[in-house]
Order: C-alpha cells, then structure tokens, then sequence
C-alpha cells in the first residue's frame, strides 16, 4: 500500500510517505519542520521532497493520512485543502485523523498506570484544547473540545491523569488545584504525520475531509461599507 500523511495544524509540517508498506522491500521518508509561520510556504516543497526520496508518485497513491484539526485557522485549512486536491487528482482515499489523537499516538508518550491520558495544547486566551483518550486503544474519550483551563480540568475527572502538550503544565496545576493526581509532560509535543503512516493503512477511510475548528476565528471580516449599494 501507497500512502502520504500530512499535518500543518500547530507550530509545525510534517509530511511522510511510504511506497509498499505491506510488502518486504518498503521504501519511507519523512519530513518534519517546526515553525510558527511559513506553513504554506515550506509545506507543497516537502510533500514533493518527500515522495521524491520515496520513489513514489502521486498517482499510484492508495491512501492520504490527514489530521484536520483542531489547530490554528490558516494551518488547519493548509493540509486539509492539500488532501482534498491530492484525492481529488488521484482517487486515493482520504484518512482523517484529529491531531490530538495523532499527538497521543507518540512515541514519545511514556507508558504509565493511569488509564488515560489527555492532550492539551494552548489556545490562547487561558485556553486550551483538549482531549482524553484510553492508553491502550488510543480511542478519545469524549471528543476534542476548546475550554478555558479552569473547566477544562473539571471535565478530566477525579483519576489520575497524565496529560502532554503545550497546554499540559497549566492545565495540570488545575487539576491538581482540583485535589486530583495530574503530571504534565512533553511541553514540546506536536503532531508528527510519521506516526499515523502505517497506521493508516488499517483505519476507516473517508472520500472528503472537513477541518474541525472549536472556536470562532479570531479576525472577523470588516463590516459591509454603508456606501455599498447607495444611489449615485
């Protein structure tokens, strides 16, 4: 199987491609940037680099691996419009994945007794999203949701949690506010598109993806001029 993951939603793209992944001989690369700004800039050059370097064109792609938020506005639209265009050009199918859950899917999330752990990344505004999701199966436990940090650490329970991302430490002390067991780990944990790649060759396909945004946008076009429409 052929498949092209990709990811934009926060400060960082990541884009990896396998060409025969369920076969002896498969050929993978991978790419990874942190970056505040530039996604739209950097990210078409290391979707090309990286299947370049995998042998693999676009048209023999089975499958792409998309995260589709939440995330920044202009990040979130990138490489979800990206995925269209690709399954548009190629009939691949398209793997929609929120990039909470592609964050909890790390390797770099250590295992631990407590049954769940929670993704949370700053939103600004003293908020964060959020989401739970079982260790063992990785499946979410409510849904990813946007909150300011003091409810957000109501609606994580009474057990101990272990909780990642940019958002972890504040919404930690919160919980622990709370009288409940929380430790905050991996301040620095963002979506990897490697992570998903042979993943996605057993998740449920979709033919379309829709970017998932838990807020309103933060600029709001200007109001219609009065003069629009008025008589000479």
């Amino acid at each position: 199987m052929n498949i092209l993951s990709l990811d934009t939603c926060f400060d960082a793209c990541s884009v990896a491609a396998g060409r025969g992944l369920r076969t002896l001989t498969p050929a993978i690369s991978f790419a990874f940037e942190p970056m505040q700004k530039g996604h739209a800039e950097h990210f078409l050059p290391m979707v090309q680099a990286v299947m370049a370097e995998a042998n693999l064109e676009f048209n023999a792609l089975d499958r792409i691996a998309v995260t589709y938020g939440p995330g920044t506005f202009t990040g979130t639209r990138i490489c979800v419009s990206a995925a269209r265009a690709f399954a548009l050009a190629t009939g691949a199918e398209i793997v929609a994945i929120s990039s909470l859950r592609l964050m909890a899917m790390s390797s770099f999330i250590p295992a631990a007794q407590t049954r769940h752990v929670a993704i949370a990344t700053d939103a600004r505004r003293d908020e964060v999203y959020f989401e739970v999701f079982d260790r063992h199966s990785l499946q979410s436990v409510g849904g990813p949701r946007c909150a300011v940090i003091a409810d957000a650490a109501r609606m994580l329970g009474s057990s101990p949690i272990v909780i990642a991302g940019s958002g972890a430490e504040a919404l930690a002390e919160a919980v622990r506010g709370l009288g409940v067991e929380a430790t905050a780990i991996l301040p620095g944990l963002l979506p990897d598109a490697f992570d998903v790649l042979f993943m996605a060759a057993e998740l449920p396909t979709s033919a379309t993806v829709s970017p998932l945004y838990l807020r309103p946008p933060d600029a709001k076009p200007p109001a219609p001029s009065p003069f629009v429409g008025a008589g000479a």
